[in-house]
This record gives structure tokens, sequence and C-alpha cells, in this order.
């Protein structure tokens, strides 16, 4: 018969190791906001990967969030691409924040083509940031948003209603925003931090 011995004891004893988790590289993608990267464990966005953006209604600073990013990546003259946005973006705002529209795409896709439209932007790797609103995705389209943003290396960002709390995300960030506060819920190398101070809209 087999006997049951304690795991902490085994570890204690140096009997198995026990590696420790390798800390992320700093991103070279900050968000524009420092108090966000202050106290993400990259100190900026997840490059190559997904970020998901919930908010409770559309207009409370979701758009904002991501503007300086926008403005950068243009800028330099590269690629964003925006696919099937709910309101027509305000062009003079996007440029009064330092986007530089010469470098924007729009991309119209019916609401059962949104998806795989993301997904072959995402992969296409023709792009810097790519912007998306998916309020049912499940967490298989998820995944496969995850994959296409690492093989295409693109900042994907995804925007969705809070009611998707509960389900389970492949996302290497995800954030909560609401008027004056963002919450980080899950963040790729560490633990999530408290809520900031986020301005509105």
């Amino acid at each position: 018969m087999n006997a049951v011995i304690a795991l902490d004891s085994l570890i204690r004893d140096r009997h198995i190791w026990r590696g420790q988790p390798a800390a992320l590289p700093p991103s070279t993608q900050p968000t524009g906001w420092p108090t966000l990267d202050a106290v993400v464990p990259t100190h900026g966005w997840p490059e190559a990967a997904l970020t998901e953006i919930l908010i409770p209604a559309d207009g409370v600073g979701e758009l904002r969030l991501v503007l300086p990013t926008l403005a950068r990546l243009t800028q330099h003259g590269e690629r964003v691409v925006i696919v099937a946005p709910p309101y027509i973006p305000y062009a003079p705002a996007w440029q009064a924040a330092g986007v530089d529209w010469r470098h924007v795409s729009i991309i119209d896709a019916a609401p059962g083509e949104r998806a795989w439209t993301l997904e072959q932007v995402l992969h296409s790797g023709s792009c810097a940031a790519v912007l998306g609103w998916l309020p049912d995705a499940d967490d298989r389209t998820l995944r496969r948003l995850q994959v296409a943003a690492d093989t295409g290396r693109a900042l994907g960002f995804l925007f969705r209603n809070r009611a998707a709390l509960g389900n389970p995300s492949p996302a290497a960030l995800r954030i909560q925003v609401a008027p004056g506060v963002l919450q980080v819920l899950k963040c790729r190398g560490g633990n999530p931090p408290a809520p900031i101070a986020f301005p509105a809209s």
C-alpha cells in the first residue's frame, strides 16, 4: 500500500525541486497611462496578445484607454485596423488624441462574420493593433483570437459587455472599465492589482 506523504514536507526536505516562475520581460508597448503601466507586471500591454476590455455600457472611456497607444503606433506609420465598430469613429476626436488616420483602416463585417474577420486580421501580421467588438464570444472564439494575435504579433483589443465577467477568458490581460475606475481582472505574469482611478471620457 502506498504511503501518503505531504507535499510540503517533500519540498522542505529538498526531495523534490520546485521551480520559480520567470519574470516576464518588460513590454515595449506602453499603455500611455502611467498608473496602469505601474501596476501590470509587464509595465505595458501584453505583446502579441489579446486584451479584453469589459464595460458596463458603451462610452465609459473604453476607447480613451487605447487612444494613446493607437496614436503612438500610427505616428510611427504602423497600421491599426478597426473591425465592425458599433459606432462610426469620430475622426476629429481621434486626430485630436494624436491618431494619424492615414494608417487606420475600418472593416465592416456582418455579425456572423466578425469573429472570423478579427481572427484573419490578427493572424495576417500586417498590422500593429486590431480593435473589435464581440459581445457573444465564447471561450473557444477567444482562444482562436489569442492564438491569432500571437501568430500575427499584433495587439488585439476586444471590447465586451461586463456581463461576460463570469465567463473564462484566455486573454493575456483582462480589464474592466467603469466611470472613474479601471480594474485589472487578470494579467499575465502576476496577480491582479487593486482598482485604479481612471479619468472618464
